[in-house]
């Protein structure tokens, strides 16, 4: 189990407020991962003032990982607290949040000391991301290896 931290006010807006409407939230993440082609029906969600708990399994650290971050670049949610289980684990990524003025380019430089690798950043972090040069302050992003 671990808890990631993202910004509250980042994100996709999906609700007004969460206060008192905690089961609604909870099958709206679970619509938003859906959304965005993630949808396993193995995994619950919980939302707990403004954390989420994911639970459930899934087949790869890949989806796990996607899936936290679904869940996580919504505007309102603080923290993801991971219970998900995967069938075949691997190495976990690096994750990075986006700073102003920041551009995948300018992340690939700095974890890869090469920004034409801004290709393997915006491919890690599919099907999130529909655009290269769709990304927000705010945003935590997958770093693969």
């Amino acid at each position: 189990m671990s808890i990631f931290a993202f910004v509250k006010e980042a994100g996709a807006k999906l609700w007004e407020s969460l206060v008192g409407q905690e089961a609604q939230a909870a099958e709206s993440l679970k619509e938003h991962v859906a959304k965005v082609g993630l949808g396993n029906p193995n995994i619950q969600v919980e939302v707990v003032g403004e954390k989420v708990v994911a639970s459930g399994e899934v087949a790869s650290q890949e989806e796990k990982e996607k899936i936290l971050l679904a869940l996580g670049n919504v505007a309102g949610v603080s923290e993801v607290e991971d219970r998900i289980t995967v069938a075949a684990p691997a190495p976990a990524a690096r994750f990075v949040t986006v700073q102003k003025g920041d551009t995948l380019s300018a992340i690939a430089k700095v974890e890869y000391g090469n920004a034409n690798l801004y290709n393997k950043i915006f491919e890690a972090n599919k099907p999130m991301l529909g655009h290269p040069d769709k990304i927000y302050p705010g945003q935590v992003l997958r770093i693969p290896e």
